[in-house]
């Protein structure tokens, strides 16, 4: 790809951990050389029509520039035509940089608003002599289809367990540390497939205990202790004031940057295996209408805490009736 003439606009797609974010260096490093590693953090801002001023980290080198554009919620449609405006009218600078065009890396396209999604389908046509876009997505069935019909889509798919073994094998033997394979079964186990929480896991017990053993506790990540201690608390009690402690403890993992999704179905998988059958079809009935309304919407934590709320009526029912029959 790097050696023919045309390059087009590439959307790497799959699920998180997989290695989208690794691939796009690898093909940024091929058609540009050592130069992409030299990177830098800039804070670029930028104007809505009502005059506020929003800034966006990013980071880049002389040829590229990395972005996520749904850091600016619901302004990300501004940020999206300017950034790409202000790449495309600068020039490569660089006469050894092999290309005529500036590479523009764009994280979790499938979180944009519909009106940015269409802004970035216009701006791609508009600048497509001086920048290419790379779009790094989850899941392709939230990109609409005028987008995804000017990309080549590459997929990227989940890491097999023992692919995970391999790498964490080959990592440890540059870092120098001795991976017994049965722990490294065991972290590739409960990683799920996601490479990067496989890493993380592994530099979590370096910390832990080393040398290695064979048996040693995999320790798990603070905000999924946390995520489960929420869960419990709401079937714990049902009441408004419980209510109001669970908001905060959303907020709380909101603003540690964990996102809205994998809270949400965090917190769905720990209520549905803690409650009963009977009520188990009726809780994922209104998780998937929750689910879908935040998708669609720009404020998580409404959602989240209505569905919540939805959880606690329905299981506040269930006791009650289950009291009442015992009772007969």
């Amino acid at each position: 790809m790097c050696q023919q003439g045309d390059f087009p606009h590439l959307m790497f797609y799959g699920p998180s951990g997989a290695g989208k974010k690794t691939r796009i260096m690898c093909l940024l490093r091929e058609l540009y050389g050592a130069g992409v590693e030299r990177l830098r953090n800039e804070t670029m801002t930028f104007t809505t029509p009502s005059n506020r001023k929003i800034e966006i980290m990013t980071v880049g080198s002389n040829y590229h520039l990395e972005v996520n554009p749904s850091d600016a919620g619901i302004y990300d449609r501004v940020v999206i035509i300017d950034l790409i405006k202000q790449v495309a009218q600068v020039n490569q600078i660089d006469p050894n940089g092999q290309r005529e065009f500036k590479v523009i890396v764009l994280s979790e396209v499938d979180e944009l608003t519909k009106d940015a999604q269409h802004a970035l389908r216009r701006t791609m046509e508009k600048y497509v002599a001086t920048c290419r876009i790379i779009l790094s997505v989850n899941s392709t069935s939230r990109v609409i289809p005028a987008i995804r019909s000017r990309c080549l889509g590459i997929r990227v798919a989940a890491p097999t367990p023992d692919e995970i073994v391999t790498i964490l094998q080959n990592i440890s033997k540059k870092e120098g540390v001795v991976l017994p394979s049965e722990l490294a079964k065991r972290i590739s186990e409960k990683s799920k497939r996601n490479l990067r929480l496989a890493i993380l896991m592994l530099e979590t017990c370096k910390v832990q205990q080393y040398p290695f053993t064979t048996q040693q506790e995999i320790v798990e990540l603070d905000w999924k202790v946390y995520l489960r201690e929420t869960a419990n608390q709401i079937i714990t009690e049902q009441t408004p004031a419980k209510l109001e402690k669970i908001r905060d403890r959303l907020y709380e993992l909101l603003a540690q940057g964990v996102p809205p999704d994998v809270i949400f179905h965090g917190l769905v998988r720990d209520l549905v295996s803690n409650c009963d059958m009977s009520i188990k079809a009726k809780v994922l009935e209104y998780a998937s209408l929750y689910e879908h309304r935040m998708q669609n919407g720009s404020k998580y934590i409404f959602h989240l805490e209505a569905f919540v709320a939805q959880f606690m009526s329905i299981y506040k029912k269930f006791l009650a009736d289950s009291m009442i029959m015992d009772e007969f």
